[in-house]
């Protein structure tokens, strides 16, 4: 180790030598957290909570990011406090009865916004391949995915999020077949309404949480994530999981907002996040052992949107390590 990294190490030891810091610790290594979200599972005031948050991040054990109004915060995602942040996460005791008790109160922040976020799709369901597009033309966006698919022609796609089918319509006829899974109950009807109508018979829809997919790992050779993951209040976590069940050498195609500062996003359409820079999907896909080839923009009046393919990588051994430590690690 050298002296700059001893350095940094004895940094993060002190910075989390306190029992509150430890805590916010191993909830940041569980998703992103706004200081709000974490006064409520921590149970200590908004001050303490943000004192003990910025030790933390002044030492690199947490990433801090600013989005509009909100400030979130993460366990860090590289550099040498990331590995000390990492490392303590594994030295904690899953049984101990204070962290015990902090998982459950994070599962029910999280179940609480994830249900909220199931009512607001179920009561727009109905007009929801108009407002899906977010102001760029949305046949620009198919036209390329058609192009790429048409030529990989994938035995099995898995579309996260499928809302109410349109991809899965679209993509229906050069995939094998297609399975898309959504969280809104209301959503799925107006998707298996959709494939009945148009005879998709190699297309089906599944209720199924994006966060705890219900399918064994390598089972799908295309994964699409089309405008869900600025809802997801995890996306690491979502594209984990969908690089579990992607076989090795399969493919992955993220559709997202581009960073943006449409605030009112979050009041209006529940939007957690606003937008993603290039540089924040590239280090998740490569922390996830996936080839990155060059995203596409598309731009719209107020919005852009980018296209991000990758491939998972053909060594399955070294795959599924990489898979395994992000589990571990979380």
């Amino acid at each position: 180790m050298s002296p700059q990294g001893f350095d940094a190490f004895l940094r993060g030891l002190r910075a989390a030598a306190d029992p509150s810091r430890l805590r916010l610790l191993a909830i940041c290594a569980q998703g992103e957290w706004t200081v709000s979200e974490l006064v409520d599972i921590l149970g200590q005031s908004q001050p303490r909570i943000s004192r003990h948050l910025r030790i933390l991040a002044d030492a690199g054990l947490l990433d801090r990011f600013r989005e509009g109004s909100w400030v979130f915060y993460r366990r860090a995602q590289s550099g040498e406090g990331a590995r000390i942040a990492r490392t303590i996460c594994r030295l904690l005791p899953a049984g101990e009865p204070q962290l015990v008790r902090d998982r459950e109160r994070l599962e029910a922040v999280r179940a609480a916004r994830r249900a909220e976020a199931e009512r607001y799709f179920d009561s727009r369901a109905a007009g929801w391949d108009s407002e899906r597009d977010l102001g760029v033309d949305g046949a620009r966006v198919e036209a390329l995915l058609v192009e790429r698919f048409a030529r990989e022609r994938p035995r099995a796609l898995l579309d996260i999020g499928t809302g109410t089918g349109r991809l899965l319509e679209v993509l229906a006829s050069h995939v094998g077949t297609a399975t898309g899974i959504d969280i809104s109950h209301d959503m799925l009807k107006i998707a298996r309404a959709r494939l009945d109508r148009l005879e998709l018979r190699n297309c089906e829809v599944r209720h199924a949480d994006m966060y705890r997919l219900p399918f064994a790992d390598g089972s799908f050779d295309a994964v699409t994530i089309h405008q869900v993951l600025h809802f997801a209040d995890d996306p690491e976590a979502v594209l984990r999981e969908a690089v579990r069940v992607l076989e090795p050498g399969g493919r992955l195609v993220v559709v997202d907002l581009l960073r943006h500062d449409r605030e009112e996003m979050r009041r209006e359409r529940r939007h957690r996040r606003l937008g993603f820079e290039p540089e924040e999907m590239s280090a998740w896909f490569a922390a996830l052992g996936l080839d990155e080839e060059e995203p596409i923009r598309f731009d719209g009046e107020q919005l852009s949107v980018a296209v991000w393919w990758a491939r998972r990588d053909r060594l399955a051994e070294v795959g599924s390590e990489r898979l395994a430590r992000g589990r571990r690690a979380a």
